[in-house]
């Protein structure tokens, strides 16, 4: 009688852990799930040998590895096809500079999203000049791919620069207009207008309430005696604005993306520093080491909110106790900016120093732009 106990006890402990395993083969992607099953199984089945836990924590292991590494071939990405490299039908699909990449340096987990994008930029021939791809490079910097990997190839570059001919120092075969003569009468606006007569123009008249002219940015920062010596201008278009604190002694780094185009090349004709990142990348400055933040047109209500919450949480990290964050012109709906905006911008605990709003010229659906000056609390 004790044998057959014993037997029918353990045919049961075989078809739970069978039970077991079936459902955690479907439910393998939920890490959570594992390990409450675990400890169910072990307080409710005190009598489980050690040596049949260990084998069904290596089976979940084994299903967890296998379905987050391996999905289903309609729908594989990068991750599946990166990192199985060592399997053939791997190793011709994914170029051959991808999978040495991906075990040097871990590629961004957006990336995973694109995979025939960042296919057709890996696909290159190694030590020899790099494919035109400028626009494939903006696409999935764009699409959160950054930093992109990088290549074993040399990077094109104009046939006979020269400082006295600034359209010689661009490859104008990536963008649409040849030279910053059409640049500036298609778009003038968009600051290609390299002089800098013009730079300071821009910045120093005081036509309505939502401007705020460097003249009196500098005065509010002596009278509050705080320096200002490094700013970052995010979004910055051809880096107008650095170039105009640049003549006042303030070194102003610009963040731009090269949108149809030659904006980085624009700015480095000025003898300024380009950053070549997205509105969602983590800033490549250190916490607490910049003094001014200004945010042009480019930071607007089409950002996602939770990217944006994000954003300006980068933003106080990298501003020091005391620096200004300058909101130029953001634009929204009225009924936006009050629900959401501003209750977000006021989770910062700054200092309002200007906050203006006016509505936007001929607007049918109640856009408004808001101009603000706040300033970091010296300490927390």
């Amino acid at each position: 009688m004790a044998g057959f106990t014993m037997s029918l006890n353990l045919l049961l402990l075989v078809a739970m852990v069978a039970t077991n395993i079936l459902s955690l083969y479907h439910l393998s992607s939920t890490t959570n799930f594992f390990q409450s099953t675990v400890k169910s199984t072990q307080s409710s089945v005190p009598t489980v040998p050690d040596h049949l836990l260990r084998q069904l924590h290596t089976i979940r292991a084994a299903i967890n590895h296998l379905t987050t590494h391996q999905p289903d071939k309609s729908t594989s990405t990068l991750t599946s096809r990166a990192t199985v490299s060592s399997s053939s039908s791997s190793s011709s699909t994914a170029p051959k500079e991808l999978l040495i990449y991906s075990k040097l340096s871990p590629i961004a987990s957006a990336c995973h999203n694109y995979p025939d994008l960042l296919h057709e930029y890996m696909n290159y021939t190694p030590f020899s000049l790099c494919p035109s791809d400028t626009d494939l490079v903006e696409k999935l910097i764009l699409r959160g791919c950054h930093p992109l990997p990088r290549r074993r190839c040399f990077s094109r570059t104009p046939r006979n620069p020269s400082d006295s001919k600034p359209e010689s120092n661009v490859i104008w075969s990536y963008y649409s207009c040849k030279s910053f003569d059409c640049l500036i009468t298609k778009f003038p606006d968009l600051g290609f207008d390299l002089s800098l007569e013009k730079s300071k123009s821009q910045f120093s008249v005081y036509k309505s309430e939502l401007d705020l002219p460097i003249s009196q940015l500098l005065q509010i920062a002596k009278s509050a005696n705080s320096v200002l010596r490094l700013g970052i201008d995010v979004g910055g278009g051809t880096g107008s604005f650095a170039a105009a604190m640049k003549a006042r002694n303030v070194t102003v780094l610009t963040t731009t993306m090269n949108f149809n185009a030659p904006y980085s090349e624009a700015v480095a004709m000025r003898g300024l520093v380009p950053l070549h990142v997205p509105l969602q990348q983590r800033l490549p400055v250190f916490d607490g080491v910049v003094d001014l933040v200004r945010c042009g047109r480019a930071v607007n209500r089409w950002i996602p909110v939770t990217v944006m919450e994000f954003f300006l949480f980068d933003l106080d990290r990298i501003l020091r106790g005391g620096g200004y964050l300058w909101l130029d012109r953001f634009f929204s709906k009225k009924v936006d900016l009050e629900n959401v905006y501003a209750p977000m911008i006021g989770k910062l605990g700054y200092k309002k120093v200007k906050w203006a709003v006016a509505n936007k010229v001929d607007s049918k659906h109640g856009e408004v732009f808001l101009t603000a000056l706040l300033q970091k609390p010296v300490a927390r």
